[in-house]
């Protein structure tokens, strides 16, 4: 028989600090009622200025491991899916690795932006099924408010912090790692970047004047694309899975939008009572939004054994990508936020 891939537990981690749209209120020039009626957000949560990336991370990994029962020197391979790394390198991983004194694993981030997540579940299945690996550890971690310019009321309003952290193996129990579909188009990069700090534009005075270390977005052409690619991803891992739309028991989609939510449920003919919003509590964490939004159902909704759970994703790049999940036997472990 062969080896499956399985998520056995999730630990998510939200800094305290509450950014509510009544705080931006008084940053930019905007209003609770725009940002409701346009985005969904009321509120987001904003991470101290002493704790990082991976400090977060490493929280939200340990109270996954807690959860799942495994201890640090079982850890075969850590991935970090993040876009807002502590430094441009070492990588995120390898800091997590150190904090958690996991010294038997090895580390890797992954840089897909929103999409990071079901990236990095497509990878943990590859290492697990094939044998390679045993037992990953797989953290989406996100501190926009480092790269987020509070001057841009376009964009300030959008994102939060967090992190949510899976352990992955190969018992048969928890969620089942079905089928993945990915994408890219890299020909449309410019929509959604941050210019500045790379090798093509390296840190300068002028740089810094220009605002370039800050994340810019194309909103309305981001919203097109991100509609057109995750309805597309969904109706193909269905199709390849052999199920129809009315199989899925839950959906649960990238945080970006209320209306991206919305129109995507719409065409994969999924009813909005099976559809798992946390946009109004978090807003858009990019990596960790669908590791949030995992944690909230199962923690808030009743999930059978065979019950298909569809997650979707799409960010800067542009990537995308879409993973079907089947509740198996045995209960999957959750650490409380």
């Amino acid at each position: 028989m062969s080896k499956k891939a399985h998520i056995h537990a999730i630990g998510v981690y939200l800094p305290e600090k509450v950014l509510s749209n009544q705080d931006l209120e008084k940053l930019v020039e905007t209003t609770d009622e725009w940002i409701v009626s346009r985005t969904g957000m009321r509120e987001r949560r904003i991470a101290h200025e002493n704790e990082f990336t991976s400090d977060m991370g490493t929280i939200a990994a340990k109270r996954a491991l807690e959860k799942a029962g495994l201890s640090v020197d079982k850890i075969d391979l850590i991935l970090v899916a993040t876009l807002s790394p502590d430094y441009p390198f070492p990588s995120t991983a390898c800091l997590i690795q150190a904090n958690l004194k996991a010294k038997k694993a090895a580390s890797l981030d992954i840089q897909a932006a929103c999409s990071g997540l079901i990236y990095g579940l497509s990878i943990a299945k590859a290492y697990i099924e094939s044998g390679i690996y045993k037992n990953i550890l797989l953290v989406a971690a996100e501190k926009l408010s480092s790269i987020i310019d509070y001057q841009d009321r376009n964009t300030c309003v959008l994102f939060g912090d967090g992190a949510a952290a899976c352990v992955i193996g190969d018992a048969p129990n928890g969620l089942e790692i079905g089928t993945i579909s990915l994408g890219s188009d890299g020909g449309e990069s410019h929509l959604l970047m941050m210019p500045g700090g790379g090798a093509r534009n390296p840190s300068s005075q002028e740089t810094v004047e220009k605002r370039l270390h800050y994340l810019k977005m194309n909103g309305k052409e981001v919203f097109r694309q991100a509609v057109r690619h995750m309805e597309s991803a969904c109706l193909e891992c269905i199709q390849k899975e052999g199920l129809k739309e009315e199989d899925i028991a839950y959906l649960v989609p990238h945080q970006a939008n209320i209306r991206i939510i919305e129109a995507i449920a719409k065409r994969c003919k999924i009813a909005e009572e099976r559809v798992i919003k946390v946009i109004h509590l978090y807003g858009n964490t990019s990596a960790a939004s669908v590791g949030l939004g995992l944690h909230h159902l199962l923690e808030n909704h009743p999930v059978k054994e065979e019950d298909r759970i569809l997650l979707v994703a799409f960010g800067a790049g542009l990537t995308w990508g879409s993973v079907i999940l089947r509740q198996t036997q045995g209960l999957l472990a959750l650490e409380r936020e």
